[in-house]
């Protein structure tokens, strides 16, 4: 084995099973196309699985599962990271994610300040899509989700029961957070979400 794969395998077993890495990961060993053979080899050799182009990494061990994938959610966040770019997950993601629909979407759709992209991996993938710094602004995490799943949804189509299940998520929402938030929400969804932030600061007070 040559020396700039068992660098890249020393780093890779420095860190915990399941972690992304990117070919960008180890960069300092080698030229871009060095790299791509040497991650190659480890594929083969099994030290390595190869997830999507240029994203590999090394599998959580289960006894009843196998050899298991990341999540896409993780690649999403993985990619985020090394991108230093902000991402909100949307469209019926969102509405997956808050309960508002048992539909698991096939791509999970995400707004970002960084690059616009898509990531297949088997028959699924990841797709981010350029927004303003200001759809990614957010920095609750269901407070977030609610204001893009209440934009999928639509002003005119939003039911009584969707508005009281998203009222009762958005309690467990940091009240600073949600204060935050609500400043970058159309003005629909802010009539939706004050009520909420008006009881958690009564409750303080």
């Amino acid at each position: 084995m040559e020396s700039i794969e068992i660098r890249i395998l020393e780093k890779v077993k420095k860190t915990k099973r399941g972690t992304l890495f990117f070919t960008e990961s180890f960069s300092l060993y080698g030229n871009a196309d060095a790299l791509r053979k040497a991650l190659e080899r480890l594929v083969k050799a099994g030290e390595l699985e190869r997830l999507a182009a240029g994203i590999y990494y090394r599998p959580v061990l289960s006894d009843t599962f196998g050899k298991l994938k990341p999540t896409l959610e993780e690649v999403a966040l993985a990619i985020a990271e090394r991108d230093r770019a902000r991402i909100v997950p949307t469209g019926d993601f969102a509405l997956n994610s808050l309960g508002l629909s048992t539909q698991v979407p096939v791509n999970l759709i995400y707004l970002t300040d960084g690059s616009a992209r898509k990531i297949t991996i088997g028959k699924r993938s990841v797709v981010f899509k350029k927004t303003t710094p200001k759809n990614v602004a957010t920095i609750g995490k269901i407070s977030g989700l609610a204001i893009q799943a209440l934009k999928t949804i639509g002003k005119d189509k939003v039911l009584d029961k969707e508005i009281t299940h998203i009222r009762e998520l958005l309690k467990k929402e940091k009240p600073e957070r949600l204060k935050h938030d609500i400043q970058l929400a159309p003005a629909w969804i802010r009539e939706i979400m004050l009520p909420v932030l008006k009881q958690s600061t009564d409750q303080q007070q």
